[in-house]
């Protein structure tokens, strides 16, 4: 049914005026396409900007989440979520599971809270590059020297 007014509107246009628009489309398309793409341009203009100067910690598994960049620590863990500034942390620890593929990063605040988080890595090397990712940011964007 949809194609009964196309056809019209076909119909009703003389073959060599729709041959001369065409062309002219295909010429349009043809430098469109060869033309730069304004959005690949912001693109670079954020990622040049935004913080990936320094270091940058990510590591997740199917449940957990945790980054850590010049912003600060942010955990997810299901449905929760929680983020610090690195002015508000007073220390950031993590360690490795005796046995398993477990890391836990635990993020402790000044006012004596924590708040641990477990993941599961994919093998036992992981764990050992994820703290090597982990101290390079702490070594970074962390001051753990009191005022």
């Amino acid at each position: 049914m949809t194609d009964a007014p196309q056809d019209a509107v076909r119909d009703a246009v003389p073959d060599e005026v729709s041959d001369e628009v065409s062309d002219e489309a295909t010429e349009r398309v043809g430098s469109d396409a060869d033309a730069p793409d304004a959005s690949e341009g912001q693109d670079a203009a954020e990622d040049e900007a935004g913080p990936a100067d320094g270091p940058v910690f990510e590591a997740a598994d199917r449940r957990g989440r945790i980054v850590a960049d010049a912003e600060g620590v942010r955990l997810s863990y299901d449905e929760e979520a929680c983020e610090f500034r690195w002015d508000e942390l007073a220390a950031v620890e993590s360690a490795k599971g005796r046995f398993g593929k477990r890391f836990t990063v635990t993020v402790h605040t000044p006012d004596r809270r924590w708040y641990p988080i477990d993941l599961l890595a994919p093998d036992r090397g992981r764990i050992a590059a994820w703290e090597a990712e982990l101290d390079a940011v702490l070594d970074a964007y962390f001051d753990d020297e009191a005022p």
